[in-house]
């Protein structure tokens, strides 16, 4: 009795689905071509630690290969730090049925990071700075030209709003970095993906997710606080998310304060217009309030028309 309205409930879900997919390729597409992050030749080493973010990443790099305007090689590979009850067999079973090149690397970093964090401190910056080291040296060891991580377009905003909360100055989560040797390139090809387009994309394509015991057993961090905090941000004024995220590649040096930045202190009147002086004295709460917008979207190979939502 219910075949007609499970059939159409099965042609919502595939629509759904393929809208999804089309928006997470166009915006990968996008921000690789947007930052040049992968160059004929390269061989991005995909950074997998077994959530939602490096699956979906890989998975869309996989895809936009067969279409890419440049040739380029993919190696996944995954730090293995000794997490108690981390099923070991789980990646490399997930990467082999890809029929992909990968590497586990196996260093014990749990171990280190549960020794000299004091209990009820943050384990992340010394966890980060361990893999960090190790996925470098990995990457010269397997002639990786380019190391790409899994970060997307919130932690690129909770990034900025922790910087400025906490460390009084304005700094985020560049898309595209050297390494402080200057012998690594990093990208980060999810900028422009919202998280709860992973979500959904991590449910549709039945990704065998591994939970992270430091991370998850870690709730009051500030980045825990300051996301949740966006979250309610955006249930309540939609779009506000994207707003910030489009003001960190749209600045008004002039209308800041740094003034290794800015001439301020040999600033004078010229005598000649000055397009964005007079919007100092701007206080339009409406105009304030005008989502934000790229102000040109760059067309390129790494798009396919069908790409569009």
């Amino acid at each position: 009795m219910n075949a007609p309205h499970d059939a159409q409930a099965a042609r919502k879900t595939a629509f759904e689905a393929n809208k999804l997919s089309k928006r997470l390729h166009r915006q990968v597409g996008q921000a690789i071509a947007d930052f040049r992050m992968i160059e004929a030749g390269d061989k991005v080493m995909v950074c997998l630690s077994g959530g939602k973010d490096s699956y979906a990443l890989l998975d869309i790099l996989l895809s936009l290969r067969q279409r890419a305007p440049v040739p380029f090689d993919i190696v996944a590979v995954n730090l293995d730090q000794k997490q108690p009850g981390f099923p070991e067999h789980v990646l490399p079973d997930y990467l082999r049925a890809l029929g992909i090149p990968f590497h586990i690397e196996n260093q014990d970093t749990y171990s280190i990071v549960k020794r000299l964090v004091p209990e009820g401190q943050t384990m992340c910056s010394l966890c980060s700075r361990l893999r960090r080291g190790i996925l470098y040296r990995v990457a010269s060891e397997l002639g990786a030209t380019k190391i790409a991580l899994g970060h997307h377009r919130d932690d690129m905003v909770v990034t900025l709003l922790m910087n400025m909360f906490f460390g009084g100055r304005m700094k985020g989560m560049p898309p595209k970095l050297v390494s402080d040797d200057g012998r690594h390139v990093v990208i980060r090809p999810l900028a422009y993906v919202a998280e709860t387009d992973l979500e959904r994309w991590a449910v549709h394509r039945q990704f065998p997710i591994i939970p992270c015991s430091l991370c998850g057993s870690q709730q009051n961090l500030q980045r825990v606080q300051v996301k949740k905090m966006l979250r309610e941000w955006e249930k309540q004024y939609p779009g506000r998310s994207d707003n910030m995220f489009h003001a960190m590649g749209n600045l008004t040096l002039s209308h800041l304060m740094d003034r290794n930045l800015y001439p301020f202190t040999t600033l004078q009147a010229s005598g000649r217009p000055d397009p964005e002086g007079d919007k100092a004295f701007d206080e339009d709460e409406d105009a304030c309030a005008t989502p934000a917008r790229p102000a040109t979207v760059t067309v390129h190979p790494w798009r396919n028309e069908g790409d569009e939502t």
